[in-house]
């Protein structure tokens, strides 16, 4: 009878111990899965996120200077424009200044900087820095585009006209920025890509009205420009190397 209970009570042990195992052994597989689940959709976020792949700031570069060209194609045949103009700029900390684009007209000369940011540009006329969406600064660009005027000044002082700074952002910013930048009487202007040649046209249509003569004849701009071309350094190494120097100053000129 000993026998018989003694195995009796083994059997119901072993029983108990298969149970336990069972059970351990589910709640492995459990854990298997859920792995197995969350692997599968790590995989499937990282392949929809590389399908989607970030167009390459170069490239963003490229296609905002083909908007801006578009623009001064459209301004009035007396105008002349010269793009990504580099000069020497003893007054500049890495020796030279590079301008997006160089407007000459009959009444003035439009110097334009353009700037590829997204957000919330902030600053005042007098302030030093500005900022994008409280989330970075950058250099006030009115004062980076008056170290260009200078420049191009040092280079045809002989050219008495009238110099119109202008800093094109594109539509994925919003200004908030002083009031007269934005009015075509100043003669500092803060604008969107797509208003250039409407900006550029107004303000000569302002100075028309205001009973400006026109200062420089056909033959002048031509000559002006020509100049520009021919200061123009176009040596791809002295440029990347400008390039290098310019994201390490704070004025980036």
């Amino acid at each position: 009878m000993r026998s018989g209970v003694g195995c009796t009570r083994a059997e119901e042990e072993k029983k108990i111990l298969k149970q336990i195992l069972s059970w351990f052994k589910s709640e492995k597989k459990q854990e298997v899965k859920k792995t197995v689940k969350n692997e599968v959709k790590k995989e499937k976020k990282s392949t929809s996120v590389k399908a989607k792949p970030k167009v390459a700031p170069t490239r963003i570069g490229e296609l905002g200077e083909h908007k801006i060209n578009i623009q001064l194609d459209q301004l009035p045949q007396e105008c002349r424009y010269i793009s990504d103009l580099m000069l020497v700029n003893p007054k500049s900390r890495s020796g030279y200044s590079q301008i997006d684009h160089v407007v000459v007209s009959p009444y003035a000369l439009f110097v334009i900087e353009t700037k590829n940011y997204n957000g919330e540009i902030k600053g005042k006329k007098e302030d030093r820095e500005w900022s994008v969406s409280n989330r970075f600064k950058l250099y006030n660009p009115l004062r980076q585009n008056y170290g260009h005027i200078k420049a191009i000044q040092a280079h045809v002082p002989d050219v008495k006209v009238p110099y119109v700074s202008i800093i094109s952002f594109t539509m994925r910013c919003r200004f908030n920025v002083d009031p007269e930048l934005r009015k075509i009487q100043s003669n500092e202007l803060i604008i969107y890509d797509v208003e250039l040649s409407e900006f550029i046209q107004r303000k000569i249509n302002r100075l028309k009205m205001e009973g400006k003569s026109p200062i420089l004849s056909e033959t002048e701009i031509l000559e002006i420009v020509e100049k520009l071309k021919e200061l123009n350094i176009t040596d791809s190494l002295l440029r990347e190397q400008h390039v290098i120097g310019a994201k390490k100053l704070p004025s980036s000129i």
